[in-house]
């Protein structure tokens, strides 16, 4: 497993990490053998959000690994806050009882890295900064960042936030291309060459940003996993081809995609498959050529000029 700074933070992370929406399907037998399964595979960063199943994904991690001390100093925990049943809410009110329920169900005085969980277009960002203070200052949050926000809603916040925003948490992966599609389009009279999202890759690179990519094999908003999905026969052609030459799966060669990019993003997968994560690990230290990267994105449809 390879390692990576978050943003300008100093926290050193594993750059695959374990989004744990899923886990509160699980048994907490179960559950302790996926956590314990990254554990091995070299990750150290797990990502949570108070909404992740009703906030019983916090309560089932915590309990399945024995959560005390000596464990909380193994691992980096990230949580998110700010969804609400049909509104977003990222009032001071909402986001400090957000995090005290977090720490309480993930049974820690602190998380490492707080997100603001999508924009909320009635932000008071002078509101927020009060808000990061007073978690900075309480020592219940140590580094913040938000996702799914473009360049100019996180200048908003950086005017008046004091501490810096290290991480945007965006959907990125295979068949999910935009921040990649415009920069390669530039000047074209082409679909992707739209800038729907205010070049955040760019943004990201020149701010010391860190990018993490969510849903990395995921179609659409949720439409499906393009992974042995015959809607996708060519990309999966490629990805068979190139995963045997390398001596993995295909899985683990669409993570390795998103890893080689020099924007240096950190990939969170879902999986709650013991033999699928174990696989999926395997992209830490997999070498995508820069000519292997483009055959995988044409293969999945996208055009070069």
């Amino acid at each position: 497993m390879k390692y990576m700074e978050l943003g300008k933070s100093g926290l050193e992370v594993s750059n695959i990490a374990l989004g744990c929406m899923r886990i509160s399907d699980l048994e907490e037998k179960d559950a302790a053998k996926v956590i314990n399964n990254a554990i091995e595979a070299g990750i150290n960063f797990f990502d949570h959000a108070d909404i992740y199943g009703g906030g019983k994904s916090e309560e089932v991690f915590a309990n399945a690994i024995g959560m005390n001390p000596s464990v909380r100093e193994t691992m980096y925990l990230q949580t998110k806050a700010g969804i609400r049943e049909g509104f977003f809410d990222f009032s001071k009110e909402h986001i400090i009882e957000a995090v005290d329920g977090s720490l309480r169900r993930l049974k820690t005085d602190y998380v490492d890295v707080l997100l603001l969980h999508r924009p909320d277009t009635l932000v008071e960002p002078e509101e927020v900064a009060e808000t990061f203070n007073i978690l900075k200052k309480s020592g219940k949050v140590n580094h913040f960042g938000v996702s799914n926000q473009n360049p100019m809603q996180i200048e908003l916040l950086k005017k008046y936030v004091e501490q810096d925003l290290i991480v945007n948490q965006l959907q990125y992966g295979v068949m999910h291309t935009g921040m990649i599609d415009k920069g390669l389009q530039v000047n074209m009279k082409w679909d992707g060459s739209i800038d729907r999202d205010g070049s955040i890759l760019d943004y990201s690179r020149l701010n010391d940003m860190t990018i993490q990519a969510w849903s990395p094999f995921q179609y659409g908003l949720f439409e499906g996993v393009f992974i042995d999905n015959d809607k996708f026969p060519e990309v999966n052609t490629k990805l068979q081809e190139i995963a045997e030459t390398k001596g993995v799966n295909k899985s683990a060669i669409a993570v390795a995609w998103i890893l080689r990019h020099p924007a240096k993003i950190q990939t969170i997968i879902g999986t709650m498959n013991l033999e699928r994560l174990t696989n999926i690990a395997k992209a830490s230290d997999i070498e995508i050529s820069r000519e292997e990267w483009y055959e995988i994105y044409r293969a999945a449809g996208n055009e070069l000029p």
